[in-house]
């Protein structure tokens, strides 16, 4: 008893010590004033009757931290971090009524003068940038995209190829869906190409690659490629002036001005780009025909020389305003216009086998002019539900593309060089309209542990009415012609929801996503008295599924493995599912397919990186279902068509490194190698193909005294095979010089884009009965480029919004 008795005293009079040492704690978060962590912080706790610090940690990463075992007693938090400002806080008391403080987050103001100078002025982007799930691209450290289109910056972006058909491919996956700012352009790919041809590549910020996209982003497409604006966060009046002229054969000019407003409520921005680009494609052709015995019997050879003359404007403006501390909305408008004339030029001679005089001779024009126009609307939501990062977003977006098109023909055969045999002249006029409206919701919702969880609804609505009315004009009389004539309308409807859970652990990262879609489409041909009405609808549900592990190898996060996996889909873009006939020349003409179904791909990606330094990647790509613009003969006459095969594969391993040569010499290599394997059937014709390829691109950056830098790139890719065609190596070579200005206000750069003029395409057609077909084509590539860049305004702190941008999705990827 007197055991328990001297216990029970003892516990009592241990009480008061206990309270001074167990539980007391201070903790908190510090962020930046664009409400980012800021990590490596030195925060100082002292007493306020002893100045001696009793204890100094440093802020983690997310810029938390926390003091433990405190006694009671009043405490000061002193702050500091490069480039902001020393925080010193108010008295904080521990007792034992408040043994654990949390603070509210803390802002750090910067400092002005550090930002400025040391900042500004002197920090650099890397060009290439490695994230956990995307690669990203520092578009400004690339010297030549001031003088360059969004198009020409894509096509020197490592792993970024573009064919002669406007397909992007990314590291050997062809149908990207490429987005503007999230969103998607709803183009294909022939009206994609001139759109990001008509963007000045000064007026952009960085390029995302994604080999996986999580579940957030729509299944279709086999990666994405997100392409972002250049847009200022900092409060007060800011905004940039970029001229730039290049001269080759035929000459360009991008000009853009951008602006951007804010303070606490609103932030106004906006942008206008001008454009003018000339160019041209001469195209010749070498067709061989046989017969059933594979003995020659005839060729003719083909010369189209095609020119465009179009001036575009493209003006921007948006605003989001600031309701409350937690709930931001705003929105987003644009006006698109493109005014096109061209002009192609024909002419084609048929031999016999043994006659080095033609049997025929055919000469012919093609004058065409369009008036293209895009307007889009958004307006979009968000609300935080606390600082934690639970957050709710929404979109609603409308897309309208209306164009008219007109193209008159001029065709004259000669026989064994006689007077004219035979000729005809027709026109038709291609007028189109697209409306397109969709609705997105997000929902974010951490967790305790690092774990986060989100979920998300959308939904999209397309129509899309195409005509195409041929008329025959002989002796200056006008006649429809209604077997060619056609009416196509195609009606769309894809919903879509997804969830998708993150957690991280100290040295492990697991992502797992997965995606419903629910498309339903109809397609509608008029008919006429020549052609009869069709009706095609189609109803299909598909699950996507995609996960992604990480794992630290050391404990600073140096080396890392990753791992990812996930389903996709391909869908048609419009033009492909449109029965139109297209005349190219007296041999050639494309066509749709309202039979196309969509594809499905299955996606398997290793990776292991070191830093920013190496990384490297074995991919691995099944496609079922593929289909591509495949080409059939009919009476010597080039018809290409999409269709749909069997099944693609494709093996590759890429390699990206990034390194200082020296201090003035930074230098970039990325080099890929894959195998391609096709199995299928096209028109009766059994396609097993197998065929490896490889690229390599090199970049050089280099920094001089006095605010003066250079750039020299290269690329190499060697012969691809794509289903009926095998492109060529081809090969180039770039260089350009900057100089800041103004004391780094401003920049002059004057660039040379394929110095040695090596950058043409040439290709074979293969596995066609009877035929053997070649192909050459020059562009305008070499070109010389000045550009002079102006900064202006005023600026102070930095806006905290970070804008959700991604409310629209594939469809828009899919017009023509």
């Amino acid at each position: 008893m007197k055991s328990l008795t001297f216990i029970i005293c003892l516990i009592l009079l241990s009480l008061p010590l206990l309270s001074q040492t167990v539980n007391k704690t201070i903790s908190g978060q510090i962020k930046d004033i664009q409400n980012e962590p800021v990590g490596g912080a030195v925060i100082k706790l002292q007493k306020v009757n002893d100045s001696a610090s009793i204890q100094t940690i440093i802020a983690k990463d997310n810029g938390k931290f926390a003091f433990a075992h405190l006694t009671n007693d009043s405490f000061i938090l002193t702050i500091t971090a490069i480039g902001n400002k020393k925080y010193l806080s108010n008295i904080l008391t521990i007792d034992d009524s408040h043994s654990a403080i949390t603070l509210p987050v803390i802002i750090l103001v910067p400092d002005k003068q550090t930002e400025l100078k040391e900042v500004i002025v002197t920090s650099k982007k890397p060009l290439i940038e490695q994230d956990i799930d995307k690669t990203i691209v520092n578009v400004e450290a690339m010297i030549s995209s001031a003088t360059s289109n969004v198009l020409e910056v894509l096509e020197k972006t490592p792993g970024i190829t573009i064919g002669s058909d406007g397909d992007i491919s990314l590291n050997g996956r062809s149908g990207v869906m490429v987005l503007i700012e999230g969103r998607p352009t709803y183009l294909s790919a022939t009206d994609l190409v001139a759109y990001l041809r008509s963007i000045p590549g000064s007026t952009l910020d960085k390029i995302e690659l994604m080999s996986n996209p999580p579940a957030k982003y729509d299944a279709a497409g086999s990666a994405v490629i997100n392409i972002r604006f250049k847009r200022s966060r900092v409060q007060g009046y800011t905004g940039s002036v970029s001229l730039s002229f290049s001269q080759g054969v035929t000459n360009s000019s991008y000009n853009s001005l951008n602006m951007n407003y804010l303070n606490k409520k609103v932030n106004l921005f906006g942008n206008i780009s001008i454009n003018k680009d000339k160019n041209f494609d001469n195209d010749t052709y070498n067709r061989i025909f046989y017969d059933s015995s594979n003995k020659e019997v005839s060729s003719a050879k083909l010369n189209d020389y095609y020119s465009y003359n179009l001036h575009d404007l493209t003006a921007r403006i948006g605003m989001d305003y600031t309701v409350s501390r937690k709930t931001t909305i705003g929105f987003i408008a644009s006006v698109y216009g493109r005014n096109r004339i061209d002009n192609m030029d024909y002419h084609n001679n048929v031999f016999h086998y043994d006659n080095a005089i033609p049997d025929s001779s055919g000469y012919g024009n093609t004058k065409g002019s369009s008036q293209w126009r895009q307007v889009t609307a958004n307006i979009n939501l968000q609300h935080k539900f606390n600082t934690s990062g639970r957050e709710l977003s929404a979109d609603i977006n409308y897309i309208n593309y209306s164009n008219t098109a007109k193209r008159v023909l001029s065709n004259f055969i000669d026989l064994n060089n006689a007077n004219a045999d035979s000729n005809y002249i027709f026109q038709y006029d291609l007028p189109s309209g697209i409306n397109i409206y969709t609705f997105k919701t997000d929902y974010s919702h951490p967790l305790k542990n690092k774990t986060i969880l989100s979920a998300g609804i959308k939904s999209s609505f397309v129509k899309n009415d195409n005509a195409s009315d041929y008329t025959d004009i002989i002796n200056s009389t006008y006649k429809p012609d209604l077997s060619k004539s056609n009416h196509f309308i195609y009606n769309e409807n894809i919903n879509a929801a997804y969830f998708n859970a993150r957690k991280d652990w100290q040295r492990f990262g697991a992502q797992f996503g997965l995606r419903l879609e629910n498309t339903n489409t109809r397609g509608h041909q008029l008919g006429n008295d020549m052609v009869p009405d069709s009706i095609n609808s189609n109803h299909y549900t598909g699950i996507f599924p995609s996960f992604f592990l990480s794992y630290k190898l050391d404990s600073a996060g140096k080396n890392t493995l990753s791992f990812n996996i996930s389903r996709r889909i391909n869908r048609p873009n419009y033009q492909q599912l449109n029965p139109f006939l297209v005349f190219i020349d007296q041999y050639s003409y494309s066509t749709g397919n309202p039979y196309l179904y969509p594809s499905y791909n299955n996606y398997m990606e290793l990776s292991y990186r070191y830093k920013q330094f190496a990384n490297i990647s074995f991919q691995y790509n099944r496609i079922n279902d593929a289909f591509f613009n495949a080409t059939q003969l009919v009476n010597n006459v080039f018809i290409m068509k999409p269709e749909n095969t069997d099944t693609r594969y494709m093996m590759a391993l890429l390699v990206n490194l990034n390194f200082s040569v020296a201090k003035w010499w930074r230098l970039n290599l990325n080099m890929g190698g894959a195998n391609f394997v096709t199995k299928g059937t096209v028109y009766n014709q059994n396609l097993d193909q197998n065929m490896y390829a490889c690229r390599l691109n090199i970049l050089s950056q280099f920094t001089f005294p006095k605010d003066w830098s250079a750039e020299i790139s290269s690329r190499y890719t060697s012969s691809v095979l794509n289903l009926q065609r095998i492109y060529k190596p081809r090969y180039q070579l770039n260089a350009g010089i900057q100089k800041k200005i103004l004391k780094g206000r401003g920049s002059v750069k004057l660039n040379m884009d394929d110095i040695f003029y090596t950058l043409k395409q040439k290709d074979q057609t293969t596995g066609l009965q009877f035929v053997t077909a070649y192909h050459i084509n020059i562009e305008d590539t070499r070109r010389v480029g000045i550009a002079v860049n102006f900064n202006f305004g005023k600026e102070t702190f930095a806006r905290k919004r970070k804008y959700n941008d991604n409310g629209a999705d594939d469809v828009k990827g899919r017009v023509d």
